[in-house]
C-alpha cells in the first residue's frame, strides 16, 4: 500500500488517459466509475457486490451523512470505512451541490451558506472550513472543496460571480485541509458554460497546487454539445500530472467522449437510480424492463455478460419484478447497471494501453445504436 497519495499516467491514447491514483487505502485505476453511496450504501447493493464488481472507490455525500447519522457520530463509530464496512478509498463530495439546490431553505454569504434540512428543518451552517471539518470526520480519502454551483442556463454576472467565490473558497478549503498524508482535497472548476470564466477558474486552481482537479457545474441542464465543448477549455489549463474529475457524469456515452477529452474519474446515480426504476444498461443500449415485450420473452439481459443479473435471469422474470414492485427487481437491476458501467471502464483502461481508444469507443457506440435486440 502507497503511504502517500501519488497519480501516475500509465498510457495516453490521443487525450485519453489511463492512470492510476495510488492511496494507503488502495488503488484507483483510471479512468475509474466511483459508484454513489449517497448516505453510506451504494442502493440496493451490498458494497461486497460492488467491490466485486470492479470498483476501487465509492462516493459519500457529506450533506446527507452530515444530517443523518451525523458527521460526529460516524467519527466516533470510527469513521465511514467501518461504518460501512469498506476498507477501501471513499471520495466525498463538499456537499455543496446539495445545499446550493436548496435554494428555498438556504442564505448564500461570503462566509458560507446556511441552510434547513429537508429532513426536519433543522437550521445547519456549511463554511468552507466546516466542509472539510465534516470529511475528515468521516475519514474521506478525497475531500472536495465547498464550491457554489449554478444551474445553466444562467446570466454572465451570476455564473462569474459563483466562479469567483467558489476560488474564495477553494483557498479556504486548502487552508482547512492543512496536510494530511495519504489524502488528497480537490479543486472544482466552475464557469458555466462561458469559456474565459472556465479558463480563469482551472488556471487559479492549477497555481493552487492541489492533489487533483474536478470540473463541476456541468450536466446541469446544458446540452451534451456544450459540456464536450467546456471540457475541450478546461481539460488543457489542467496540469497534466494531476487526475481530472468529471462530477456527476454521466451515461456510457457521456463517459467515452468525456475520456476522449482527458478526464480520469466519474460518479453518476445514474446506474443505481435507473436500476430502481426498471432499466437496465446493456452493450446494445438502455432496456426498459417495463415494457409488456419483455413480459413472455425467457430470454436474458445480456446472455455474454458475466453478471448473473444479466446473464441468468430472463427478461420475462425481470419484467415481472419490475412490474410487482418487488424489491428483488431493483437489486437484480442495479447489479447489471453497475456490471455494465465497470465492464466498459475496464474495456476503456484496456483500450487506452493497446492504443485502440477511437475504435474500440466506435464500435461500443455502434452497438448502442442498433439497440436492443428484436421482441420475441
Amino acid at each position: 500500500m502507497n503511504s502517500e497519495f501519488a497519480f501516475h499516467l500509465i498510457a495516453t491514447d490521443g487525450i485519453a488517459r489511463r492512470g492510476e491514483i495510488a492511496m494507503p487505502r488502495g488503488t484507483i485505476r483510471t479512468p475509474a466509475f466511483m459508484p454513489v453511496g449517497t448516505g453510506g450504501t451504494v442502493k440496493a447493493m451490498y458494497l461486497d457486490q460492488v467491490r466485486a464488481l470492479g470498483a476501487d472507490i465509492i462516493l459519500g455525500n457529506t450533506y446527507h451523512l452530515m444530517l443523518r447519522p451525523g458527521a460526529e457520530r460516524m467519527a466516533r463509530l470510527g469513521g465511514l470505512h467501518e461504518f460501512a464496512r469498506w476498507p477501501y478509498p471513499i471520495l466525498t463530495d463538499s456537499g455543496g451541490f446539495q445545499v446550493m439546490s436548496l435554494s428555498k431553505l438556504r442564505k448564500l454569504t461570503e462566509h458560507g451558506v446556511t441552510f434547513r434540512s429537508h429532513i426536519d428543518g433543522a437550521a445547519y451552517e456549511m463554511t468552507p472550513e466546516r466542509s472539510i471539518e465534516i470529511q475528515g470526520l468521516l475519514d474521506s480519502d478525497i475531500q472536495m472543496q465547498l464550491d457554489e454551483c449554478t444551474a445553466l442556463p444562467a446570466p454572465h454576472k451570476e455564473v462569474e460571480r459563483a466562479m469567483e467565490l467558489s476560488l474564495r473558497w477553494a483557498e479556504r478549503c486548502k487552508a482547512a485541509f492543512g496536510v494530511q498524508p495519504g489524502k488528497a482535497i480537490f479543486g472544482i472548476v466552475q464557469g458555466g458554460d462561458v469559456a474565459d470564466l472556465r479558463v480563469k477558474s482551472a488556471q487559479a486552481l492549477s497555481a493552487m497546487d492541489l492533489k487533483g482537479y474536478a470540473v463541476g457545474g456541468l450536466a446541469v441542464g446544458e446540452p451534451q454539445a456544450v459540456m464536450l465543448e467546456m471540457l475541450e477549455i478546461t481539460c488543457p489549463e489542467l496540469p497534466a500530472n494531476k487526475p481530472r474529475y468529471l462530477m456527476g457524469v454521466g451515461t456510457p456515452d457521456d463517459i467515452l467522449k468525456s475520456v476522449a477529452r482527458g478526464i480520469d474519474m466519474f460518479d453518476c446515480v445514474m446506474p443505481t437510480r435507473a436500476g430502481r426504476h426498471g432499466l437496465a444498461y446493456t452493450r446494445r443500449g438502455k432496456v426498459n424492463l417495463r415494457n409488456a415485450r419483455h413480459a413472455d420473452d425467457p430470454r436474458p439481459l445480456d446472455e455474454q455478460s458475466d453478471c448473473p443479473a444479466a446473464r441468468d435471469y430472463s427478461r420475462a422474470y425481470l419484467h415481472h419484478l419490475v412490474r410487482s414492485q418487488e424489491a428483488l427487481g431493483a437489486m437484480l437491476l442495479t447489479w447489471n447497471n453497475l456490471a455494465y458501467y465497470q465492464s466498459l471502464m475496464q474495456d476503456i483502461r484496456d483500450s487506452i494501453e493497446k492504443g485502440e481508444f477511437t475504435t474500440r469507443a466506435a464500435g461500443i457506440s455502434e452497438n448502442w445504436a442498433r439497440g436492443d435486440i428484436a421482441a420475441l
